[in-house]
């Protein structure tokens, strides 16, 4: 781990940090982010029952777009040549719990944390405006990064 924050200039202001000397390496990146409800509400969404429709879908499509579009949405990040995406639900019904999780992939010279982690916060911010007829106090809540491999830093897991 660095003993310092790298996104701040000499005068203590942001910057984006010059990544122009690493090399191009393999990068990939694991978030997820949990999503509690309302016993009724985790089961119209497996059923598809809801009235707008696939909710995991349009969420799936939501995850994807979130993770390209993460260096507009957070100023310092650098937009990446982001190589694959790919978002998985999972239920746990005893918990009332939607688990969303995002693998995001890259061959650049930084990692793609930010992407991976935008993208199962935009996925849960979709599925909550989609269900927020039937259900407004559903929380997102543990939105995480599980794992991350490449880069000078070298491999990550959560424990």
């Amino acid at each position: 781990m660095q003993e310092k924050f790298t996104h701040f200039n000499r005068q203590g202001r942001g910057r984006m940090v010059d990544v122009s000397a690493k090399g191009i390496t393999f990068r990939q990146a694991k978030a997820e982010a949990k999503m509690f409800m309302r016993a009724e509400t985790l089961q119209k969404i497996k059923e598809k029952g809801l009235s707008k429709g696939d909710v995991l879908g349009v969420a799936q499509v939501a995850g994807v777009a979130g993770a390209k579009q993460t260096p507009f949405l957070i100023p310092m990040c650098h937009p990446l040549f982001i190589t694959g995406v790919d978002l998985d639900f999972q239920f746990i019904d005893e918990e009332n719990c939607l688990v969303i999780e995002a693998v995001v992939k890259v061959q650049g010279r930084t990692g793609v944390e930010m992407e991976a982690l935008t993208a199962v916060s935009i996925a849960a911010l979709t599925v909550y405006d989609m269900c927020k007829a039937v259900d407004r106090e559903m929380e997102i809540r543990q939105i995480r990064l599980l794992e991350k491999k490449g880069g000078k830093s070298g491999y990550y897991r959560r424990a």
